[in-house]
């Protein structure tokens, strides 16, 4: 019974973690960012990344551990493999952000990045001499 309860708490903890990285995600992306700034959002995405990944291992363990309601309760759920489909496909949507801002992050001259319409589009200024 312990087991159970705390996997349901880890398990509602990470669904408020994904939340609150994806606000903050949101409230930190501007039309112009530095290298500072993608270097934030890239640590916000990392723990995005982290609380993703505790979410499902969390929730595969309850579906599939024995522990609380049957297995035979999720799997017979149509609601549950809704759930199940909305959160694969969001991750797969979110492959391509993260790849992008770990390139960036680690990226030595890039000064510059634009964003329109959620798309990035970075500028290389390397080529330009500031003098």
């Amino acid at each position: 019974m312990t087991i159970e309860l705390l996997l349901r708490y880890i398990h509602f903890v990470s669904i408020f973690g994904i939340a609150g990285t994806l606000v903050s995600e949101h409230l930190l992306l501007k039309s112009e960012m530095t290298r500072g700034e993608l270097g934030k959002v890239s640590r916000i995405d990392a723990a995005y990344g982290l609380a993703a990944l505790t979410l499902l291992i969390a929730g595969l363990t309850l579906w599939l551990g024995g522990f609380g309601k049957p297995t035979e309760f999720y799997t017979q759920n149509w609601i549950f493999h809704l759930k199940l489909t909305c959160y694969i496909a969001i991750g797969l949507l979110s492959i391509y952000p993260t790849i992008f801002l770990s390139r960036i992050e680690k990226g030595t001259h890039l000064r510059k990045c634009k964003c329109q319409n959620y798309f990035f589009y970075c500028c290389d200024l390397s080529y330009y001499s500031f003098s």
